[in-house]
């Protein structure tokens, strides 16, 4: 198990798992979009690869208990052990079988901010341009968004969909259970998408007071799961929703229950959320990666140690730069407590800078006008450091 004094002292004390990736000798500062994999994944895709080959068609007995493995990840991380957890390839998937149960008809109402990430930004606008109402709340101030997405909750709402972490500018949103609150009160569903808080910033459905809602998230990022591991916690009345979006998979537990002519049948539980034949091989490696965070200790308070201790020292090292704020800033009315996994730096050209530092050795990544570095618990301060360096001199030309 590695510590976080460790990680500081010693640049390779995580890095030696990542070797694959190479993440000791190259800068990958673009943990917030895509984070290396552990060598030990590996292990999980030679393993779908053989179970697929000595049992064939009966394979899905052994896949399906990589998938389970997979909820109790998910389950784990949300401090929600008995809840639904259905499996998806993306998000995307998942919002869509979740908007086909709402039943638009009657309630023909969505609330979101324009803050979210481009699965709801582009889904729910286009269904905005065939009629369904989408009202889009400012995310900034961040400070009262929860409270503003609340006033704008009315009867004929059916969802509200919001973020915990902003994916431009890493802010907390704070509030939610308030939020969470109302939407009971009125009988709305609320879906908070959790995908840039899990694996950095410990999210306890309990102590956030979100046991009702449903949570949206995946591993591609921080979890370092890779492609295809995404997840919608399900609440308790979710066992009263039909999806029109429907896989035959949702079916399998309820094929032996006597047919009803003209009526589609449901399983109960989470596998009413169910899609269709997937590929497995993401469930074999990213059970894998779970068991490798829990061989060596990181957990999401530990994560979310090593990221406040990254971010502050690459706040700080940003500060000490004093580059021209009208080429690239950061907020600093946000206290650092209440920003996610990685420093996000508005810019004049965000993307000409990412390129820049690319063609120096450092990847970041970038959305519109933001620059993120988002760094990740094998990389060392010194690599840090060398980042802001190369920073300094794309910057100053």
């Amino acid at each position: 198990m590695t510590t976080l004094e460790e990680l500081r002292r010693d640049p390779n004390a995580l890095a030696a798992h990542y070797t694959e990736f190479g993440v000791a000798d190259r800068i990958l500062l673009t943990g917030h979009s895509h984070q290396a994999w552990p060598d030990v994944a590996r292990e999980g895709l030679l393993e779908a690869f053989a179970d697929a080959a000595e049992e064939v068609d009966t394979k899905w007995d052994r896949a399906f208990a990589k998938a389970d493995e997979m909820r109790a990840g998910f389950r784990a991380l949300l401090g929600d052990p008995h809840g639904g957890i259905a499996l998806g390839a993306s998000t995307h998937d998942l919002v869509i079988r979740f908007l086909s149960a709402m039943d638009l008809p009657r309630r023909p109402r969505l609330v979101t901010t324009d803050g979210e990430f481009h699965t709801l930004r582009r889904q729910l606008g286009r269904l905005a341009e065939e009629g369904v109402e989408v009202v889009r709340v400012p995310a900034s101030p961040v400070s009262t968004l929860a409270e503003r997405v609340a006033a704008e909750v009315t009867e004929d709402t059916a969802a509200v969909l919001v973020s915990a972490v902003l994916f431009e500018t890493s802010r907390l949103v704070p509030g939610l259970a308030h939020l969470a609150d109302v939407c009971l009160s009125k009988s709305v569903n609320l879906v908070v998408d959790a995908y840039h808080a899990l694996g950095v910033v410990p999210f306890s459905l309990h102590d956030l007071g979100l046991t009702n809602a449903w949570v949206l998230g995946g591993g591609y990022k921080y979890l370092q799961l890779g492609e295809g591991n995404c997840f919608l916690r399900m609440p308790a009345h979710a066992q009263e929703l039909r999806p029109v979006v429907t896989g035959w998979y949702a079916e399998f537990g309820a094929l032996a229950d006597e047919r009803r002519p003209g009526q589609v049948a449901y399983a109960s539980g989470s596998d009413r959320f169910a899609g269709a034949t997937y590929d497995p091989t993401s469930h074999y490696r990213g059970a894998r990666v779970f068991r490798f965070f829990a061989e060596q200790g990181l957990t999401p308070e530990f994560l979310r140690e090593v990221s406040r201790h990254q971010v502050g020292f690459l706040a700080e090292g940003f500060d000490e730069l004093g580059l021209p704020e009208d080429v690239i800033t950061r907020d600093r009315e946000t206290p650092l407590d209440r920003i996610g996994g990685f420093l996000s730096l508005k810019c004049a050209d965000a993307g000409a800078l990412q390129a820049a530092l690319a063609e120096r050795g450092v990847r970041t990544d970038s959305r519109g006008a933001y620059l993120r570095f988002g760094p990740a618990p094998y990389l060392s301060d010194s690599q840090l450091g060398s980042a802001l360096h190369i920073l300094r001199e794309v910057v100053n030309g």
